[in-house]
């Protein structure tokens, strides 16, 4: 192993709260594998965030006694917050993040590293759920971690497999420009920061890991996975919205895919339609109830469905299929008006028939009636939207394997960011899109899990 003056190559960050009970033996046991095996240059960071119990003093004492071991003490709790203060003050070429129980055998690290220090790859994530990997944990933490990166991957449109494996490690010029996007200051630190990562562009490495669970983790696993939702919802808006500069990112560290843009999958079509007609049938609830005090019930009903079936056509483009810029909005907007005749047909009839059935139902019999026939037409919604408005365009390849289209820039799949009338080519250029066709922003190269 080499400690040679100079560039400092790894800085090995080990978040810790109240960790007095296990923390001497598990940075003892890093330290001598980082001794042993490790031959550039490294540092070993304990990141105490708010520890309550002997840790910081434990922390102190193992910097004092081992060599290229610091110890670093935060004022407030959060894994995500102690990452973003160790990391960004890092002076190493790669920053690197294990759990302080070594679940991970330490076995993968070389290889984590590996493709970071020679450039290849922007971050490297060690994955419990590759084919090769070996994993031993309870049935109920196997099916969490499993429902919960299917349920990332097909909503986020993102392709890495494991978000929550506590092994991974990014390059520092990348760290610097993607902290500072990142939000969350706790659990939620690790799956934001992918997201962002490859939504800019990155290359994302996956090695597969053996994995042995912690029966003591005093991780609340339901409360967790409560706040992962929440970030994940906030992280879609921001990027359907365009809050976070992912062009500019792209522009300056992104790396040219290996495959065009792909449309959400219909899983993801699904879910996030489901999530915009939820928050349109509450929408249309509350506008019906506020109009029929003013209007009769079949004005209110045409008033209130206008208005949210305008909003929910907008919505839908932007989040559920992917459509940006104005080019084709307004052609859109008429064919979801298309589409709201036929729904306001079906909550029109759904009212008539009450109307003839029970001529004096109450105020909300009508709304119970028609909530449940606008949820039907929200089926036929779906399959018009999908299947008619916003339907993809495919295009065939020439004999040399070329997209035709209008791409004015020689690289043939320029890179649409959500939010975004514009692509950003592989030089950092913008050209216009063609924002009429569903694009998304999956930009990151899948690596293939093979145990190699």
């Amino acid at each position: 192993m080499s400690h040679s003056p100079g560039t400092l190559s790894l800085d090995i960050v080990v978040p810790v709260y109240n960790e007095q009970a296990t923390l001497d033996s598990s940075i003892r046991r890093l330290h001598a594998y980082l001794t042993s095996q490790i031959e550039q240059t490294w540092r070993l960071t304990i990141a105490n965030n708010a520890s309550t119990d002997a840790t910081a003093s434990l922390a102190d004492a193992l910097a004092a006694e081992l060599a290229h071991v610091h110890a670093v003490h935060l004022a407030e709790k959060g894994r995500g917050r102690a990452l973003k203060q160790v990391w960004g003050a890092s002076p190493a070429e790669v920053l690197v993040y294990l759990d302080e129980d070594l679940s991970t055998d330490l076995a993968a690290l070389p290889p984590l590293v590996a493709p970071l220090l020679s450039g290849h790859s922007d971050l490297a994530i060690g994955t419990r759920l590759g084919r090769s990997a070996r994993v031993t944990r309870g049935g109920k933490r196997e099916f969490i971690s499993r429902s919960y990166n299917l349920l990332l991957r097909r909503t986020m449109a993102v392709s890495f497999s494991d978000a929550q494996c506590g092994f991974k490690a990014i390059r520092r010029e990348v760290a610097e420009r993607l902290l500072p996007l990142v939000e969350d200051d706790a659990w939620f630190f690790d799956t934001e920061l992918l997201i962002l990562a490859e939504r800019a562009g990155m290359r994302i490495h996956e090695i597969p890991v053996d994995w042995v669970d912690d029966p003591h983790s005093s991780v609340d696993i339901v409360s967790t996975a409560r706040e992962d939702l929440k970030g994940m919802l906030r992280v879609g808006t921001n990027i359907a919205r365009g809050r976070i500069p992912l062009e500019s990112v792209y522009a300056e560290l992104g790396r040219r895919p290996f495959d065009p843009p792909r449309p959400p999958s219909f899983f993801g079509q699904v879910v996030r339609f489901g999530v915009v007609g939820v928050l349109s049938t509450a929408a249309y609830a509350l506008l019906y109830l506020a109009l029929s005090v003013f209007v009769p019930a079949q004005a209110a009903n045409f008033a209130a469905l206008l208005i949210t079936t305008i909003a929910n056509t907008w919505a839908n483009r932007r989040f559920t299929f992917g459509v940006r810029g104005r080019v084709g909005a307004v052609r859109h907007q008429f064919q979801g008006l298309i589409v709201f005749g036929i729904a306001w047909a079906m909550t029109s009839g759904s009212l008539a028939v009450l109307h003839a059935a029970a001529p004096q139902a109450s105020a909300r019999l009508q709304l119970l009636v028609l909530c449940l026939a606008n949820l039907a037409a929200t089926f036929v919604r779906f399959v018009l939207l999908r299947l008619w408005v916003f339907r993809s365009r495919r295009r065939t390849p020439d004999a040399a394997g070329r997209m035709p289209g209008p791409h004015p820039h020689p690289h043939p799949h320029p890179i649409v960011f959500e939010g975004s009338q514009h692509a950003v080519s592989v030089t950092g250029q913008t050209t216009p899109h063609d924002s009429s066709l569903p694009e998304t922003t999956r930009t990151a190269e899948r690596q293939e899990v093979n145990g190699s």
